[in-house]
Formats: structure tokens, C-alpha cells, sequence
């Protein structure tokens, strides 16, 4: 741009530059293609009527499913972590999961359990369960996610022990493949002395499943 313009000149010509800039596509711009794509490869018609909102809904539902890559453990826990003189367990139980398989993409879902024994600081009780959620706004398998929870826990609040347990059913075996409604899979993950010390282990699953 000539430096002859003057600064209002310079303005209207960044205004008219604008709607040009705007016009490149956006991540959503893009995963909306996709979906309009995968509607024809299936057979549909992206265009009729009952679909023709279907694309722009499902990439702004993507992208909500996977919104954990966009969130950290710092930006969750923040100033959520207190000096306290508790050294016995503490558990939240039957926290709701909602994940998509990395295999197929479709989802699996149920219930977390997460219990610690402090060091001397102890974490928000809702920070446990929005620890949980953002590996699960991610792609996943049960396994990782499991073991993500109890390594972000030890991460931040440094406890004497972690414990983690999911019990999830997975569409993939229920909607296709094996066809099995009504199946669950449990995985687990232990740290510390839930890994050292049995009693300590065999209490916080006596205490997950007590008055089921």
C-alpha cells in the first residue's frame, strides 16, 4: 500500500480487504464439507430437506465431543488445590462419561470412579470430575482414558496414591461387530500405594461398589 494514502484512505481499503479475508474457510467450514461428503458416499442427498442442516450440526457436534484437546489440567484446576491435613481417602464415584472409540468413532459410555489419598493438599471435588471430562471430549479407548485421569491426578496434586476405575458399555459392540447389548467393560488404574498395598486397594473397590 502506497504511503501517498492517507490514514482514511488506508482504513477504507483494510474495510473493503475485510469480507475478502472472511470468505477463507474455517475448521468448521471444512468438517462440514466432510459431512456433506459422507452424506452422498452413503447414498443421501445432502440437499433435501431433512439433511440440509445435518452437515453444520454434526461438525458443531465434533467438535464439541472433542473439545478436551483444547482444554488443559492447568486451565481446569487453577486455584482449586488446598493445604489441608488429610491423609485418608477420598473418592468420587459415579461420575457420567461420554466418549467417542478412536476404532469407529462411536460412542462409549458410563460411570468413573476416582479416588486419592492426600499429601498434605487436597483438589476441588468437581475438579475430579472435569479432569475425567476433558480426556473423554477426545477421541479414546478405555484403557488410555483410564489411565490419563490417574496420571493427571498424580500430575497436579502429587498424592500419596490414585485410584481409577471406568465401567462403560461401548456402542461398537452393541450397534455392530459382535451385537452384544447389555455388556460393560471395566478397566482400572492404580498408583501408588493402591499399587503397593493391597488393603488399601482391595478398601477403594469395597467402597466404589458398596450399596450396589
Amino acid at each position: 500500500m502506497s504511503d501517498s494514502l492517507s490514514l482514511s484512505q488506508k482504513l477504507e481499503v483494510g474495510k473493503l480487504r475485510e469480507p475478502e479475508e472472511s470468505k477463507s474457510p474455517s475448521r468448521l467450514d471444512h468438517m462440514t464439507d466432510a459431512v456433506k461428503t459422507l452424506l452422498t458416499e452413503i447414498g443421501e442427498d445432502p440437499d433435501r430437506e431433512g439433511l440440509r442442516e445435518t452437515p453444520m450440526r454434526m461438525a458443531k457436534a465434533m467438535m464439541f465431543f472433542t473439545s478436551g484437546y483444547e482444554k488443559s489440567i492447568e486451565e481446569i484446576v487453577g486455584g482449586a488445590i488446598f493445604n489441608e491435613n488429610h491423609s485418608e481417602m477420598v473418592i468420587v464415584r459415579d461420575i457420567d462419561i461420554f466418549s467417542l472409540c478412536e476404532h469407529h468413532m462411536v460412542p462409549f459410555f458410563g460411570k468413573c470412579h476416582i479416588g486419592y489419598i492426600p499429601d498434605g493438599k487436597v483438589l476441588g471435588l468437581s475438579k475430579l470430575a472435569r479432569i475425567a471430562e476433558i480426556f473423554a471430549r477426545r477421541l479414546q479407548v478405555q484403557e488410555r482414558l483410564t489411565r490419563q485421569i490417574a496420571n493427571a491426578i498424580q500430575e497436579v496434586l502429587s498424592p500419596l496414591g490414585v485410584a481409577v476405575v471406568i465401567e462403560a458399555s461401548h456402542m461398537c459392540m452393541v450397534m455392530r461387530g459382535v451385537q452384544k447389548p447389555g455388556s460393560s467393560t471395566v478397566t482400572s488404574s492404580v498408583l501408588g500405594v493402591f499399587q503397593q498395598d493391597p488393603r488399601t486397594r482391595a478398601e477403594f473397590f469395597t467402597l466404589i461398589n458398596k450399596g450396589k
